[in-house]
């Protein structure tokens, strides 16, 4: 296991000065190698140091611009500054050199939700689901798009599939049940959703508030 390796295994286990260490260690020895400066940036990152990990990340593509891992790292960043335009490209950047994974298709289709550019976001998150079929939170997210973009029947499905992964999610059940009021308005089948996200123990505001305005509904035709 070389010390990029070593550094890695550190970082995962909590152990940030040795991580820090070892990377040290990694770019005096390898100062051209964009690893290493990839690899302490991502430690800096896990350590909110934002300013000084984005330093690093853009010295990594300085010395060699077509690695992707650097473009994910940068995009992951700027994500959690709120700079979702500038994750965007980073994170599309990363797609152009190479990388394919679920995870950041999920984070690009994430950026565009944030902007509210949910046509953009959408085949991003069905191709995260694509990689990721058991990624109960990426199933979640492309759910809720294809909802909020009147997709009702296939967000439901989508929806369904959370449940497979991650049985009697209340935010799954509540979005569930909100699906079926605004694609069939079918008020006796939301309820028993809306009934079951409360069911679980998890308190779910917008449960109780759909629960209590189908109950002043059904006094009112009392």
């Amino acid at each position: 296991m070389d010390k990029n390796q070593l550094g890695i295994k550190q970082m995962q286990e909590g152990n940030l000065e040795e991580a820090v260490k070892l990377f040290t260690e990694v770019i005096e020895e390898h100062p051209s190698d964009p690893v290493g400066y990839i690899n302490f940036g991502n430690v800096l990152l896990s350590m909110d140091d934002f300013e000084r990990a984005e330093l690093f990340f853009k010295r990594a593509l300085e010395l060699d611009d077509t690695v992707p891992a650097a473009y994910y790292s940068l995009g992951n960043l700027f994500y959690e500054l709120e700079r979702y335009q500038e994750a965007a490209d980073s994170f599309q950047n990363a797609t152009k050199q190479g990388m394919e994974n679920g995870d950041l298709f999920f984070m690009l289709g994430m950026s565009f939700v944030q902007m509210e550019e949910l046509t953009l976001a959408m085949p991003y998150l069905l191709r995260s689901v694509e990689l990721n079929p058991e990624d109960g939170e990426a199933l979640f997210q492309y759910g809720i798009v294809l909802a909020r973009s009147g997709f009702y029947e296939d967000a439901i499905n989508m929806l369904e599939r959370v449940l497979l992964v991650k049985p009697e999610d209340p935010d799954a059940l509540y979005n569930i049940g909100a699906a079926y009021l605004a694609w069939q308005g079918d008020i006796v089948l939301a309820k028993t959703y809306f009934e079951r996200a409360l069911a679980t123990g998890v308190p779910h505001e917008l449960a109780e508030n759909a629960l209590n305005a189908i109950q002043d509904l059904e006094n009112e035709a009392e």
